[in-house]
Parts: C-alpha cells; sequence; structure tokens
C-alpha cells in the first residue's frame, strides 16, 4: 500500500472513531454555538464605552474561531494517543508500514475536516445574529495551518500524560488560559502594557490576530512585532504548525 492509501485508512478509521464517540461530536459543534449564543448576550448588554464585552461581534470572529481551532485538536489527538498507548495499538501499529508522521497526519486530516466543518456553522450563526465581518479567503488556510499546529502540540500532550484523563485535564488545562490570553475576546488594551509582548508566547495569538486583520480590521503590532497583515501572520502560524507537528509525531513512542 503506498503512503497516501495508508493515511488514507488511518483517516477513515479515525473519523469512524470520532462518530462513535458522541461526548467528542458535542464539543466540536454544539459547545462553540453555546458559546456563541452566551457571549453576544453579554456583548448586547455591555456598554459601548467600555468592558470585556463591548467591542461589536465582529472582533470576536477569532475568538469563536480559536475555541474550536485550539480545543478540537488537543483534546482529540492528546486522548488518542493516550488511548493507542494504553491499549498498545502503537506496539501493533509499529508492525505495520504506517509510520508515526503518517499516523499523526491521518489524525490531522481527521481534524482538519471537522474543524473546518464547525467553522463553517459558527460563521454562519454569526452572520444570523448580525456579526459584522468578512468572510475573507484567509480563512480556510487559518483554519488548516492553525488545525495542523494544535494537532502537534496535543500529540506532545498525549505523550507527556500517563492517562486519557489525565491527557484530556493537561489539554483543557493548557487550552483555557491561552483562549483568553491570546488577543482573542480580551483586548490587549485591557491588560497591563507589560502583558502584551507576553502573547507572543502563545500560538494562537498569531491566529486570532491574522483572523482578525482578514475579517475585521487591521491590527498593530505587539512589542518586537511590528504591523503586518493575514499574510504575515500565516506564515508564523505555518513554521510553527511545522515544527509542533514534526515535533509531536517524532515524540511519539511506539515500542515499551
Amino acid at each position: 500500500m503506498s503512503r497516501l492509501g495508508r493515511i488514507g485508512a488511518e483517516t477513515r478509521a479515525a473519523y469512524r472513531t470520532f462518530l462513535r464517540r458522541r461526548t467528542a461530536v458535542f464539543f466540536t459543534f454544539f459547545f462553540p454555538i453555546l458559546l456563541i449564543v452566551i457571549f453576544a448576550g453579554l456583548i448586547r448588554t455591555q456598554p459601548a464605552s467600555g468592558g470585556i464585552f463591548a467591542k461589536p461581534t465582529g472582533y470576536y470572529v477569532p475568538g469563536y474561531l480559536g475555541t474550536v481551532v485550539l480545543f478540537t485538536p488537543l483534546s482529540r489527538v492528546s486522548s488518542e494517543v493516550a488511548r493507542y498507548r494504553d491499549g498498545n495499538r502503537f506496539q501493533k501499529l509499529a508492525t505495520t508500514p504506517l509510520s508515526k508522521t503518517e499516523w499523526l497526519a491521518a489524525q490531522t486530516l481527521v481534524n482538519i475536516v471537522l474543524i473546518g466543518a464547525a467553522s463553517v456553522v459558527l460563521l454562519a450563526a454569526l452572520l444570523a445574529l448580525g456579526g459584522q465581518f468578512s468572510l475573507s479567503p484567509w480563512l480556510l488556510p487559518y483554519v488548516v495551518v492553525g488545525s495542523t499546529l494544535f494537532c502537534g502540540v496535543g500529540a506532545l500532550i498525549g505523550r507527556a500524560t500517563s492517562s486519557q484523563d489525565g491527557a484530556i485535564s493537561m489539554a483543557n488545562g493548557i487550552a483555557l488560559p491561552l483562549l483568553f490570553l491570546s488577543d482573542t475576546f480580551i483586548p490587549l488594551s485591557l491588560f497591563p502594557d507589560w502583558f502584551g509582548p507576553l502573547t507572543l508566547l502563545s500560538p494562537l495569538t498569531y491566529f486570532a490576530r491574522g483572523v482578525r486583520g482578514a475579517t475585521y480590521e487591521p491590527v498593530s503590532g505587539i512589542g518586537v512585532l511590528p504591523p503586518m497583515g493575514p499574510g504575515g501572520y500565516l506564515g508564523i502560524l505555518v513554521v510553527l504548525a511545522l515544527g509542533f507537528f514534526l515535533w509531536g509525531a517524532v515524540a511519539q513512542t511506539w515500542q515499551e
């Protein structure tokens, strides 16, 4: 079987596994919609002169998309790595032609398809609620690259933990702070001046600022990072995605 054939077969198997896990389906498609409903209500109750939810709905598009791009691959890939390890499936895969990189590529493809579908649902819901933003062609590469990046991070989390529960707990413990401290829902103007450059340590910052620049308004520079358009932020994300993907693949141990 060719490399594409091996990746395709593993992708189909991973997709069927996802459909059998109702909790994963809920958090991928319905939890972000619930988040939109809650935050949309908060936005409408805030005064226009300030506050965390004082900006128009279009400003928060990166946060809504970031929720899916961040949480879905971190929780799914980390738990899959732990599940395969606990079930000795990696040892079995080590006897097949499938490589670590091909296995992670299959998991990543499934996540890209699922996150892409969830993103379409999210954007449609935001437009239905009256959100004012552009459906930029930049959204597609941002979702693909962002999903790939966090699949790599998820693989590293799964490798570092000893169980599925531990993997999911660590994934949520990392994702939740990143979601609110990466220039997504909370504007940097509400943080101390010294905090802005620290957001550059979060990969989600480059996703959020690039998506905001493509769909809502130009963004200014942060710290040593000058102002740049969606293409500049996407370039940074591509480098990070390649690095974390390869790191996540190499870090897996298929034989104990």
